[in-house]
């Protein structure tokens, strides 16, 4: 195993160092061995020692731990320092492939920028950032990963006692956009460049041959921020928290607190508890994702240009540029969920069928999978609708323009567009309460190995594709912290 550390090789400004804290009583939970296989670990076969591993108790061989210090806008208001109050960056590992990954511990413990906090995590919060986690990365969207979960043997308080746990998570790079705003706001440029620097070389090496490297970052980050929200909006997932903090710019999807992946389809949907104005709405995504970039090309504007004037001109291009790129790739994805080519009319057919869900309040999943097998059955589709009356004219239109495009067969194409299985909240909560309440880890290992595959139909799962009951339903998710 090569274990590098790039980040600790940065000044002392960017992070603290600092071990794991240890804990009393660590046990292994689940360790994702097909992660693990990739990242060519060399880990024991003892559950006893993985636990001491992934928990912080022990450290890798090579490994650097350190806290990263980041800052960032939180529900639209500035917090100047924020970082890792209950992380441990371990470390880089590159694997046989020389593809390269951060590994980072999650409840290890108190930091410097803990804020009071006591560095831990309740088992509950663990659970559901390792199970959405790995739900996104085999929906192919691209996100931070669950490499382990490991107990603690220690009690976690918040509104009650909770037993505690670490999450071990995996990701291209943990630099966010606050991170930038952590210099940017202390203006200390020389950091700021050597950061942009990092990023380049770490995630964008492309770019460093462009006539202005920091410009074409900039323009880089905004494309693949872009892409995802044209994917979290195909498989209706709400973040719940789109802070500046929780934006790689990697592009990946980061920090998994009150998030949830919407049932009925409802534009506004908000589940976090905190979000009581709807800033971070489902369909507020893509607007609060040109809003952060702005803020990270704000950092950037020392860098962007000769002068103060040409950099701010030439930031607003870019960012001008993040809609139409996110129209771009929500149009191309949405007319694949409908199994048709990409194009404007095909486009508001598209949208056309997102009005039929929001008028019926139908499943968004349910109903777009039932789409897909309408050309051989359509009853699933209009008892989803519950009004065959509007979805007549719309359903002729879509089958005219399959013929158009010469699409005899759009059920294939489909079923690889439309999941059969997403993590739905009301199952997730069902898994904590029998791992919290009962010390049953059933529940979640189903859910989890039900998930990986999730465009798959088996009948074994069937009820885990069910919406919720109405006594079941959950409005309400919350941050472990």
């Amino acid at each position: 195993m090569r274990f590098l550390n790039t980040y600790a090789r940065l000044p002392e400004t960017f992070f603290q160092r600092i071990d794991p804290d240890p804990v009393s009583t660590p046990s292994l939970i689940r360790l994702n061995r097909a992660l693990a296989h990739r990242l060519d670990l060399d880990l024991p076969d003892d559950a006893a020692q993985l636990a001491e591993i992934f928990t912080g108790n022990r450290l890798l061989n090579g490994s650097e731990p350190i806290a990263q210090a980041y800052a960032g806008h939180q529900f639209g208001h500035f917090v100047p320092q924020l970082g890792d109050g209950r992380a441990h960056l371990l470390g880089e590992v590159v694997n046989n492939a020389g593809e390269r990954f951060e590994i980072q511990l999650k409840g290890s413990g108190r930091t410097r920028f803990s804020r009071g906090g006591d560095g831990r995590s309740p088992l509950g919060p663990v659970l559901r950032e390792y199970i959405v986690s790995e739900a996104m990365h085999a929906l192919g969207i691209p996100t931070t990963r669950g490499l382990a979960m490991a107990a603690t043997g220690e009690t976690v308080h918040r509104e009650t006692p909770l037993p505690g746990a670490v999450m071990t998570r995996v990701a291209s790079s943990f630099v966010r956009v606050g991170t930038f705003e952590y210099f940017a706001s202390r203006r200390m440029e020389n950091e700021l460049r050597l950061l942009a620097d990092h990023v380049i070389d770490r995630l964008y090496p492309d770019v460093r041959g462009a006539a202005n490297p920091y410009l074409a970052l900039f323009q880089a980050v905004c494309e693949r921020q872009a892409r995802l929200m044209a994917k979290w909006m195909c498989v209706g997932f709400v973040h719940g928290v789109m802070n500046t903090d929780n934006t790689a710019v990697s592009g990946e999807t980061i920090d998994y607190g009150p998030c949830a992946f919407i049932d009925e389809y409802d534009p506004g949907a908000v589940f976090s508890s905190i979000d009581h104005t709807g800033r971070y709405a489902f369909n507020q995504q893509p607007t609060i994702a040109a809003w952060n970039l702005a803020c990270l090309g704000g950092c950037l504007i020392p860098l962007l240009g000769p002068d103060e004037n040409t950099a701010h001109e030439a930031g607003e291009a870019v960012l001008e540029g993040f809609i139409p790129a996110f129209t771009r790739h929500y149009r191309e994805q949405l007319c694949r969920k409908i199994g048709l080519p990409d194009s404007d009319t095909n486009f508001t057919l598209a949208r056309g069928f997102l009005d039929l869900l929001r008028r019926a309040r139908a499943d968004f999943t349910n109903t777009f999978r039932a789409l897909s097998r309408a050309t051989e059955d359509p009853e699933p589709l209009r008892a989803a609708l519950n009004d065959p009356e509007a979805l007549a004219p719309w359903f002729a239109d879509w089958n005219g323009a399959l013929r158009d495009a010469g699409v005899a067969d759009p059920g294939p194409a489909m079923r690889a567009a439309n999941p059969a299985l997403i993590p739905r909240t009301h199952r997730i909560e069902q898994a904590i309460r029998a791992a919290v309440e009962d010390n049953d880890s059933t529940p979640a290992d189903r859910l989890i190995d039900a998930l990986a595959n999730p465009y798959e139909d088996r009948t074994e799962y069937a009820d885990l594709a069910a919406p919720p009951q109405p006594h079941e339903r959950v409005h309400q998710t919350f941050c472990g912290t």
